[in-house]
Formats: structure tokens, C-alpha cells, sequence
């Protein structure tokens, strides 16, 4: 008997997306969606336009053209609160924490746009099953902790909003390899529990072994697309992005 596996559901696509500030055009055309409980990830050179794609889905101020479905509904004309209580989370490139406040008050302003108080507690509690470090420093400041650290603390406060899709921006970037491999580790349990990812990666030797699919993006297009492993074998992406 033969077994049919179910396709997973559309959750994030987007059509015909083009984005530019000012006169330049950033972004030209691109299509690509995200399945439900699904890693894919967004490659490229610096320059390439994968952090203007982010911006344009979160509703970060940039003009665009095009059309960007959440679950169906059309969200393209969307304010970034908006975009955020329907289940988006940002986590732009670079660690963003409030250096003044302690870990325990990022997670607490990463859930400001709930009301659920005991839905709040459980998740601060589950997520910090998955960063054990922030559990040991719950009391800390933020500002006082190393730079993995901080960058676990980040994706840790965007999940706070309980998102259904998180988009991260360069996760990986400035650490350590020990450290890139427990973020990559933890971007799968997310998978795993639920949490479609949307992966912008420099380290694209990372961003493929664990994405599910994948986009090459050059000069504002998407030139490559599919399975990850497919990608890892193809003969360009080993030379250009894999080291040959």
C-alpha cells in the first residue's frame, strides 16, 4: 500500500513583491511562501535585498508593490503592530536588548501585545526550557551578558508573542561556532513545536542543513529555489556559497 504524504499548508506567500527606498529598487518580483511548521531559508550576498524581504513582510516602513498573504488574508497594506498580533516575529540582524533591563524584563516586554497572563507564564516557561543559559540568568541585565547570549535573549523575547512565523535576520552572526550550533539546534526544536521559520543566513553551509527549503537571492531576485539538500548538490551553489 502506498503511503500519501499530506502536503503542509500554505502559511506565509508572496507574490510578485517588489521594494525599493527612495528611487532604488531593492527588490524585484520575488515569490516564495512558508509552510506550515517549515524552516526555509532566504541566501545571498550582502546587498542582495534578503533584509528588505524581512522588513517588507514585518511592515517596516519601505514602499513595495506586490501582494503578501498570512493564512490567507492579504496583509500587504498592514502596520507592523498588526502584522505582529497575527503571529509575525521580527528579529532584525543585530542584538537589540534593553541593556537596562534584566532578562526576566525582555521576555516580559516581548509579550506586550498579550493579554493571557497564565498563557504568558507557561510560555516564558517553555521557552526557557529551550535557553537554558537565560534561565541561569534570569535576574542579570541583558546588557551585561556575552553576545550569544544576548542573541539567544532576542529570539527568546520574539517568541514571547507567540508567533506562528519567526523571521530572523542573521542570527548567527559574530558568534561563536559552539554557539551557532545551539542556535541552529534550537531553530529545529522550534520546528519541531510548531513555529515556522523564515531564515535570512549569510552562513549558508548552516542555513542549509537545517532548513527544510530554500532561495538564492541575487541583485533583488530569486535565482535559485528548492529542497535544501537538492541545493547543497548543485554544482553553483557549492562554488558560490558553499566553498566549492
Amino acid at each position: 500500500m502506498k503511503l500519501i504524504l499530506a502536503k503542509k499548508m500554505e502559511l506565509i506567500r508572496v507574490e510578485e513583491l517588489s521594494a525599493h527606498y527612495f528611487k532604488a529598487e531593492i527588490i524585484t518580483k520575488v515569490n516564495l511562501e512558508v509552510r506550515d511548521q517549515e524552516i526555509v531559508s532566504i541566501l545571498g550576498s550582502n546587498g542582495a535585498g534578503k533584509t528588505t524581504i524581512l522588513r517588507a513582510l514585518s511592515g517596516i516602513k519601505v514602499k513595495k508593490t506586490g501582494k503578501i498573504y498570512f493564512q490567507g488574508k492579504e496583509i500587504h497594506s498592514s502596520p507592523p503592530d498588526k502584522i505582529l498580533r497575527l503571529g509575525i516575529a521580527h528579529v532584525p540582524e543585530g542584538r537589540g536588548v534593553f541593556p537596562a533591563m534584566s532578562v526576566s524584563e525582555n521576555l516580559k516586554m516581548g509579550a506586550y501585545v498579550r493579554s493571557d497572563k497564565e498563557g504568558i507564564k507557561q510560555d516564558e516557561k517553555r521557552i526557557l526550557g529551550f535557553f537554558s543559559i537565560l534561565r541561569d540568568r534570569y535576574r542579570q541585565l541583558a546588557g551585561n551578558l556575552s553576545g550569544g547570549e544576548q542573541q539567544m535573549l532576542v529570539v527568546a523575547r520574539a517568541l514571547m508573542s507567540n508567533p506562528k512565523l519567526l523571521m530572523l535576520d542573521e542570527p548567527s552572526l559574530g558568534l561563536a561556532p559552539k554557539v551557532v550550533a545551539n542556535l541552529a539546534e534550537i531553530i529545529c526544536q522550534l520546528r519541531n513545536e510548531g513555529v515556522s521559520v523564515l531564515l535570512v543566513e549569510q552562513n549558508s553551509e548552516m542555513a542549509l542543513e537545517i532548513a527544510d527549503r530554500a532561495y538564492i537571492l541575487e541583485n533583488g531576485k530569486i535565482a535559485l529555489e528548492g529542497i535544501s539538500k537538492d541545493l547543497i548538490g548543485n554544482p553553483y551553489v557549492k562554488e558560490a556559497y558553499l566553498g566549492g
